[in-house]
């Protein structure tokens, strides 16, 4: 893939037109907090279809995986491929939703992470690692989004050592688990309906607190012991709601263990979450090309329209610089969009190493183009009524943003090496 094609073209376009019609006009009240990105979001499924194309594409995956169990697994000859197949929540329509992620943050980048932490973490490790039961209870209404979801892992003493800094643990009681601990950093946090969490299993054998086993449990909001506090005050990207969680005593029966097993096929918590890490980090190219996309569109405009000594700051070549670096970046983070985008209507996924390479990268590039966008304005652009200020503090968690990039340059250096 080297372009959009016609089809991607016309679906650019009417996102486009829904943004300007229902998100432009609410970035100040969604930047404030005073509305909630939940809303639009649920509208833009419904205008553009994705909750139907998600109903469909979860109804289908239930149905075969519901027919493979009741065969048995000598009628397929391979039980455990069957359990592992999960199918798309888009069905299939991975340009459709990249397209989606750059023009959502193109305007408001937490609306973005909204969505991709409730679709693309959420909800993807329950259809990735569930039994058919879990996934007929909670993926039909998290795949349209009539219910949102977090994804905890992140702790306070625990961000780039995620796992072996982990303190949230749970311990065995009868056929149940007690889970207590916290979580902070939790995109969705305050207001999520359905949350993954990661905890350590304290079997109380005196075993090394760092290697003891993760496990994945499911939590409804509103179950004793759990508290979801308000959302942070951020520097950017203000949107999306976060937050911490707290779990006090929190039963939780084996049905919400993913897998109903402390020993899943596909290894523990930790190889769910670094599933996750590359779909997560993928996703940061499309976020970033939102940014450097909209950085071009705003300074383009300015440099033809504002004059200095009596001619179009466009004239001159440090602005023509700037502006060439911009388009560059454009085309280099697009070109890595397009390779995810093939690689996925392949059916391969990245390594490690290489989403961290472009997670690095492409967030790097759109905190660069966002800083000379702001530049480049002047004083106009340190203003907010020029939105290019937005999209630098934006840009600027991206850096942070599903690893902080220092621990990706590891993960490129180690794959490098291995």
């Amino acid at each position: 893939m080297y372009e959009w094609s016609e089809t991607d073209l016309l679906i650019q376009d009417a996102i486009r037109q829904f943004v300007d019609a229902e998100v432009r006009p609410h970035v100040e009240a969604l930047e404030s907090g005073e509305m909630k990105p939940y809303p639009i979001i649920r509208k833009l499924f419904a205008a553009f279809g994705i909750d139907q194309m998600a109903r469909e594409s979860i109804e289908k995956m239930l149905a075969k995986e519901e027919e493979r169990e009741a065969a048995g697994p000598d009628a397929s000859g391979d039980s455990k491929k069957g359990k592992k197949q999960g199918g798309s929540l888009l069905g299939g329509q991975e340009g459709m939703g990249l397209i989606l992620v750059k023009e959502l943050c193109a305007v408001s980048m937490g609306l973005c992470a909204a969505i991709g932490v409730s679709l693309g973490l959420g909800a993807t490790t329950i259809m990735a690692r569930g039994t058919l039961a879990q996934k007929k209870r909670w993926l039909p209404e998290l795949a349209t989004f009539e219910k949102v979801a977090a994804w905890a892992l992140t702790e306070p003493d625990s961000g780039s050592d995620a796992f072996g800094g982990m303190k949230t643990y749970v311990r065995r009681d009868g056929e149940d688990y007690i889970l207590n601990g916290q979580k902070t950093f939790i995109t969705n946090g305050p207001d999520a309906d359905v949350i993954v969490v990661y905890a350590k299993l304290d079997e109380g054998d005196g075993a090394d607190k760092r290697n003891r086993k993760v496990l994945t449990f499911v939590l409804d909001s509103g179950m004793e012991g759990l508290t979801q506090p308000k959302a942070f005050k951020k520097m950017g990207m203000n949107s999306s709601p976060t937050g911490e969680l707290f779990f006090d005593n929190v039963r939780v029966g084996k049905d919400r263990l993913l897998g109903e097993t402390e020993n899943h096929e596909g290894g523990d918590g930790r190889d769910s979450a670094k599933s996750g890490f590359v779909m997560e980090r993928m996703g940061v190219a499309a976020m970033a090309l939102g940014v450097i996309e909209e950085c071009l569109r705003v300074c383009t405009a300015y440099a033809k329209n504002r004059k200095l000594w009596g001619q179009p700051i466009s004239d001159f070549q440090l602005i023509q610089l700037k502006l060439a670096k911009m388009e560059l970046a454009r085309v280099q983070v697009q070109n890595m969009v397009f390779r995810g985008i093939d690689m996925a209507r392949d059916g391969k996924t990245p390594s490690l190493a290489e989403a961290s390479a472009v997670k690095w990268y492409t967030s790097e590039a759109a905190t660069d183009v966002a800083m000379e966008a702001v530049q480049l304005l002047g004083g106009n652009g340190y203003m907010r009524e020029y939105h290019v200020e937005q999209l630098a503090r934006d840009a600027k968690s991206l850096m942070i943003y599903a690893g902080s990039n220092e621990v990706q340059i590891t993960h490129v250096a180690k794959g490098l090496l291995a």
